[in-house]
């Protein structure tokens, strides 16, 4: 059976495109949250992380978040009806019981290892039942006696339980001279206490006779039938309803539908499960989990029972910024550092947000307010969130909190700031084998801005190297960027950390004239110097989005 603990897990997930913050602040708030609260949290990752996140992840030997580019909810999120499978083998009979019992008009067939083989449903069995005509049912089944007696509620008075029908034609025994016209070899027939009717079903061969109305059967018969291998069942009801009865020992095996199944497993999102059961008239459909068993069906009114996957958001309030189906999860807190932007949410949350450098630096606060020890591996994550934010101090976003923070933290790591620093930045810089595509989306946010998007890219560089190579995959593709992305423009900010500038790159129709106004510069060929500039949020986003909205 599924994990219903997977409902409870609370995820801690970054923006799109995340950089070391948004990973490591997750890992860190998950840390946190699970040493403070009952419920279990985990760290998730919206993208790929960068190659300088990969290098802080492997320096402090912490394995990276699982990547979660979809919050709407699966199969997972609604309750489950956990019916056990039925064996193939069981009756028709004894599965119209069953469905009435437990008020459900589809049974899942299954083998010993929980596979799904089939489905039956009310409306199978009903079909069966009407089949007056299929006289060779047993036969062609392949019932076996169990089934039979079970289903005549009798007794086996000769022959072996175990057996199964494998010939013959389902006959009412009437008076030995029809009898001796109708009945062949292979036969069961159902007779009363007429001894000569008897007598004459076994002498025409019958494979077994049925005695209704729990009539006498002489033990000269039931002798007679042992030397002839006819079975002998005697059961308390009368000829007519065992006629009725009869075709229903057959195995469900035979009537299930085993082609063509429609079945959902776990992680099929519950939007793309309404449209298929829209489409089509069953009631009840199976579950498999992730090995491909059963575990259990669902109904178009489990739908409405849906729970939300639970999310607290770190380092973005964009809706641009977040993973996609948030809509549809139940955000219970924010954490963040950068302006307060358009993301709503169906209820009261907990939101925190200040004006540091870094959200690392506000979940170092909140270990301390909770009196939380910091590990080792944890304080390296959240130094390396704030050097990576601020710039090792340069950023105009930095402030004393956040140093006073990454000193302490350092201590913890046991790492020295000054040598680690540009260990981390030129880790991200290096540019072997990467593409423009990659380059510009490693640390990529949409901003909406009224009635369009505007997008920005930022790469951080220490060596002349790394920054005209970036400079020049990246210049060359944004056209083409601009072109498939969406957004009205596309920025991409060349840092270079020891001189502390930017040159900008820019595409898209309006884009040069925008920097322009917003930075009194004049540019060429979508390039403009920004001295001083170094922060996409406080410096370059605010003037921009000024001009752009007139």
């Amino acid at each position: 059976m599924f994990d219903k603990t997977t409902q409870r897990v609370v995820r801690i997930i970054g923006h799109k495109n995340p950089d070391t913050d948004s990973v490591c602040s997750a890992i860190s708030y998950a840390y946190l949250k699970n040493q403070i609260s009952d419920l279990p949290y985990e760290p998730r990752r919206a993208g790929e992380i960068s190659r300088e996140t990969e290098f802080v992840l492997n320096h402090f030997g912490v394995e990276a978040p699982r990547l979660s580019v979809d919050m709407s909810p699966n199969i997972s999120y609604i309750d489950i009806r956990e019916e056990p499978g039925v064996d193939g083998e069981m009756s028709m009979q004894a599965a119209w019981h069953r469905m009435m019992e437990r008020h459900i008009d589809t049974l899942c067939v299954t083998d010993a290892g929980n596979h799904l083989l089939g489905l039956i449903t009310v409306k199978d069995i009903a079909n069966a039942n009407m089949d007056l005509f299929d006289t060779g049912v047993l036969a062609s089944s392949h019932t076996s006696y169990k089934n039979l007696i079970e289903t005549l509620d009798g007794k086996m008075l000769v022959g072996d339980p175990d057996g199964v029908i494998t010939t013959g034609c389902i006959l009412v025994g009437t008076s030995p001279e029809v009898m001796e016209e109708m009945v062949h070899k292979g036969d069961l027939v159902m007779v009363t206490n007429r001894y000569e009717a008897q007598m004459c079903a076994i002498d025409c061969g019958a494979s077994c006779l049925v005695v209704c109305a729990d009539s006498t059967v002489p033990p000269l018969l039931l002798k007679r039938a042992e030397a002839a291998g006819c079975t002998v069942i005697q059961t308390h009801y009368d000829t007519y309803p065992s006629a009725r009865l009869v075709s229903m020992a057959a195995p469900i095996r035979h009537f299930m539908k085993s082609r063509d199944l429609v079945t959902f497993n776990l992680n099929t999102p519950i939007e793309e499960a309404k449209k298929v059961m829209a489409s089509l008239r069953h009631r009840y459909f199976p579950i498999l989990d992730a090995d491909g068993l059963y575990t259990g069906v669902v109904s178009r009114r489990n739908l409405l029972n849906m729970h939300r996957k639970k999310v607290i958001l770190v380092d973005h309030n964009e809706r641009s910024q977040a993973v996609d189906g948030l809509e549809e999860a139940e955000i219970l807190e924010i954490i963040d550092h950068h302006r307060i932007g358009t993301l709503e949410t169906s209820g009261p949350v907990y939101f925190r947000n200040e004006p540091v450098g870094c959200t690392a630096t506000i979940i170092y606060s909140m270990f301390h307010e909770h009196s939380v020890e910091i590990p080792q591996q944890i304080a390296g994550l959240l130094l390396s969130a704030i050097l990576s934010d601020t710039l090792m101090f340069h950023s105009p976003t930095c402030t004393m909190v956040d140093k006073a923070a990454a000193e302490d933290l350092a201590k913890i790591a046991g790492e020295n700031i000054e040598e680690y620093g540009p260990k981390m930045f030129e880790a991200g810089e290096d540019l072997t084998g990467r593409t423009a595509e990659d380059v510009l989306y490693t640390d990529y946010k949409e901003f909406a801005l009224d009635d369009y998007t505007i997008s920005v890219g930022q790469g951080f560089f220490m060596s002349k190297k790394a920054y005209n190579h970036a400079k020049k995959l990246v210049k060359a593709y944004l056209p083409e960027a601009v072109e498939h992305s969406g957004s009205a423009m596309i920025f991409y900010m060349l840092t270079s950390i020891p001189d502390q500038s930017t040159r900008l790159l820019c595409a898209g129709n309006g884009a040069q004239e925008a920097v322009e106004q917003a930075f009194h510069v004049q540019g060429k060929d979508g390039e403009f110097d920004l001295p001083g500039i170094v922060s996409r949020k406080k410096q370059l986003i605010p003037p921009l989005r000024e001009v752009l909205r007139g």
